[in-house]
């Protein structure tokens, strides 16, 4: 995916998904658990030093697992990269289980699965393709893996 600096600060901007005051950890081992407004906007998550504007940081959340870590923690595994995991610790279990959601929800992937399922469902219940009107009923783009094969 290409971006630049100015569509990132710019999409930074943008009403939030969800937003909350963490602690967060880099992926560095020498890294110290700070606190950052935290913000998730459409599938990027970034990250802003408490007082400031501008991301210090963003994710992009695709390729990544989302992990539980203790109680109130999560953390962000990037499947390429392994060892770039990013750790985050809320105020309580619920408001962990609620990032977790949301942030499982934000990918590109879940997304596309999701029509996927849906299409299915709809075309069982009526007969017909629900995108067919829209000249995308064979779209690839819209199968599963397991559908091109």
């Amino acid at each position: 995916m290409r971006y630049n600096e100015k569509e990132l600060l710019c999409l930074s901007k943008q009403p939030a998904e969800k937003a909350a005051e963490l602690t967060m950890k880099g992926p560095k081992r020498n890294d110290a658990a700070k606190c950052r407004l935290v913000k998730l906007v459409v599938n990027f998550l970034f990250y802003f030093r408490i007082d400031e504007e501008e991301p210090v940081g963003a994710l992009l959340l695709e390729q990544c697992r989302i992990q539980k870590e203790e109680d109130t923690g999560f953390s962000l595994v990037f499947v390429d990269e392994p060892e770039r995991k990013y750790s985050f610790v809320c105020d309580s279990k619920d408001e962990c289980e609620e990032w977790i959601e949301a942030l499982t929800k934000a990918s590109y992937e879940y997304m596309r699965n999701s029509l996927i399922f849906y299409r299915h469902e709809i075309e069982k219940i009526t007969g017909k393709d629900p995108l067919e009107q829209y000249g995308i009923s064979e779209e690839t783009r819209f199968q599963t893996r397991s559908q091109r094969l």
